[in-house]
């Protein structure tokens, strides 16, 4: 056996002090943000700057609207636009101009600026996928008298950055008693029409600008349609989120059920399904002691897409948030945060012989071949998928952690699972559980990565790694002494932001983000197949027009650059730096000394770069790779 405990003073590697890159941004720097491009976008005293590591200078600098807020940024999930606002957002602010920017930051092109095409006020901003559109609210300037304004809605391709069309949503110099027709929330674009959210009620519009209908529903948030797009659901939300109101209206804008369908609190999750409808929604008690108030909870609904009627008799009781929601073929796979998993078929049947206990926050569940495994922070176990009976005799009970490092070790057909200081083994056969290997890391961490390599099995947290032979006993461990924490240094590693990139981009889409159906967004996945997720991602990157989203399709469909290194902040000789150490061997292949002792960093691990804030005005790049 070979041990090998490698302590920060110690370390003795490559020096790579001298950049490969660097930046002077020539004003001070707020803030770092890295993309899921790989492009470090940085705010200053200026504005934003983005930063590609393969070029020397950066790929564009918007310094049009100022300084900018942390807020006044907007990174729209799973897409390479950021998204620029400035002043009020409100049509009630006055004569406050407000100002809007959609820029590429992949390509370092400003798509759209309010002020170029003689926008006053924009009230909203919002960018339709898979169409690549964007659709704008607010009052444009006009030489006509009285149309400057008049509240308008203009659709622009994001590719070209040309207008699609527009249209007012009053007519321009009507006399009479002036009405409120402010976007309350997120238009919906079809094929031939576009539905605006107003506080008059829902317009459609054809593609060429044509009042198609309205409807008297006022002040909805968000809408669905269904892939025939002439079903369509609003979601009108009150003020405070106690409650949320579902319409349901057909393609000529005519409500297709008799009442509105009222669920408590915010809707969190919504999908068409061909036996109904489903609906999670949060309720709180917004810090409220009163024995009135809401409970802090989950509600499950399931519709009839016919009438909006309850299809069960009785919603289950959830006890807590719905943490997971899985849509199956024979019903519907909830996990709650608070412990518990439970399935109800379509027509409200329990599934499972009884509801399964779990400890708190289910960080897993998915599909295995032995049935559903799920991991808490506390206990861990294989169900059967169709009666709920536990597969292991019993769960495999640990500690509360923080993290809880899994892997399947298909050579040895066994589930490996760290907790509580030790790796245990589960036997995916028999259920048998033995104790592996320890696993004590140094400042009492939890180890939050594991994974199969050729030589073992290599776990890891933030300051230890170590690799553990497949008969249990320890490789090596290496440990790297923290020098604290930075503001906002963090790594992105690859796989992680394959994962995070897809949940981004379903959750926005849950969130009421402007598209037709629901697709799959509740899909099961399968346990430890982070393939299927990159590519799901990439195929998702695919499906948009557009070289920018080319690039992300290319970026996710490759390997990570740096698969096989782990990056860790600690103190070298020369001061605080980042190591590069192998997994395999647990050496140092690289080291990067920044000095600072709470440096502000991001590492890219998909692409192999380390971004380095050198200081108020300069970045430095670094090559991981080489």
């Amino acid at each position: 056996m070979l041990a090998l405990f490698v302590a920060a003073s110690s370390v003795s590697a490559q020096k790579a002090e001298q950049p490969n890159a660097n930046y002077d941004l020539g004003s001070n720097i707020n803030e770092m943000t890295l993309t899921i491009g790989g492009i470090l976008v940085v705010a200053t005293n200026d504005g934003l700057v983005g930063i590609d590591p393969k070029k020397n200078s950066p790929v564009f600098t918007f310094n049009n609207f100022g300084k900018l807020k942390p807020e006044e940024t907007d990174f729209i999930p799973g897409t390479p636009y950021i998204v620029v606002s400035q002043g009020a957002d409100s049509k009630f602010a006055g004569l406050a101009k407000t100002k809007r920017a959609v820029i590429d930051y992949v390509q370092g092109k400003v798509l759209f600026n309010s002020e170029d095409d003689n926008w006053k006020q924009v009230y909203t901003c919002n960018v339709a996928l898979p169409e690549n559109k964007l659709i704008i609210s607010g009052l444009q300037k006009s030489d006509q008298k009285f149309e400057s304004q008049v509240p308008k809605v203009a659709v622009y391709d994001i590719v070209s950055g040309k207008q699609d069309f527009s249209f007012f949503l009053d007519k321009p110099g009507r006399v009479g008693m002036a009405k409120d027709f402010s976007v309350t929330g997120t238009p919906l674009l079809l094929k031939s029409s576009i539905l605006i959210p107003t506080a008059q009620g829902i317009l459609s519009m054809s593609h060429t600008g044509e009042e198609l209908w309205q409807t008297k529903i006022k002040g909805v948030n968000w809408m669905v349609a269904d892939e025939t797009e002439k079903e369509i659901y609003a979601f009108e939300g009150t003020t405070n989120g106690a409650n949320t109101r579902i319409h349901k209206i057909g393609s000529n804008g005519a409500e297709l059920w008799k009442d509105d369908r009222k669920v408590k609190g915010v809707v969190s999750n919504f999908q068409i399904l061909p036996q109904g409808i489903a609906v999670v929604s949060n309720k709180s008690d917004g810090g409220s002691n009163s024995v009135f108030s809401a409970k802090n909870e989950s509600e499950i609904a399931f519709l009839n897409a016919s009438n909006g009627e309850d299809l069960w008799e009785k919603a289950p009781k959830t006890k807590g948030y719905v943490q997971h929601f899985y849509v199956m073929d024979d019903g519907i796979l909830f996990g709650i945060y608070e412990g518990g998993i439970n399935k109800i078929s379509f027509d409200g049947k329990t599934l499972f012989k009884k509801p399964l206990k779990t400890g708190e926050n289910i960080m897993v569940m998915a599909h295995s071949p032995q049935g559903l495994i799920y991991i808490t922070s506390e206990d861990a176990n294989i169900v059967n998928l169709e009666t709920g009976e536990e597969v292991w005799d019993k769960p495999l009970k640990y500690k509360s952690a923080t993290s809880v490092a899994s892997t399947f070790d298909s050579k040895n057909n066994r589930y490996l699972i760290a907790a509580d200081g030790k790796i245990m083994a589960v036997d995916a056969t028999s259920g048998n559980v033995s104790d592996l290997a320890k696993c004590d890391f140094d400042e009492k961490e939890d180890p939050n990565h594991m994974e199969m390599r050729d030589g073992g099995i290599f776990l890891s947290s933030d300051q230890n790694m170590s690799m553990v032979n497949f008969d249990g006993s320890e490789n090596y461990h290496s440990y790297y002494k923290s020098p604290g924490r930075s503001t906002f240094g963090k790594i992105m590693g690859g796989i992680a932001a394959v994962a995070s990139t897809a949940m981004a981009v379903s959750m926005s889409a849950r969130a009421g983000a402007n598209r037709t159906g629901m697709g799959s967004s509740n899909d099961l996945s399968n346990y430890n197949d982070y393939g299927k997720e990159a590519k799901r991602a990439a195929d998702m990157f695919s499906g948009i027009a557009g070289a920018s989203f080319a690039y992300l399709a290319t970026r996710f469909k490759a390997t990570a650059a740096t698969e096989n290194a782990q990056f860790i902040l600690t103190n070298l000789d020369g001061g605080t730096g980042l190591v590069k150490v192998n997994k395999d061997t647990g050496k140092v292949d690289k080291e990067i000394i920044l000095k600072d002792k709470k440096p502000e960093y991001e590492v890219d691990e998909f692409g192999g770069y380390l971004f380095y804030k050198a200081n108020d005005k300069t970045i430095y790049a670094y090559d991981l790779t080489k």
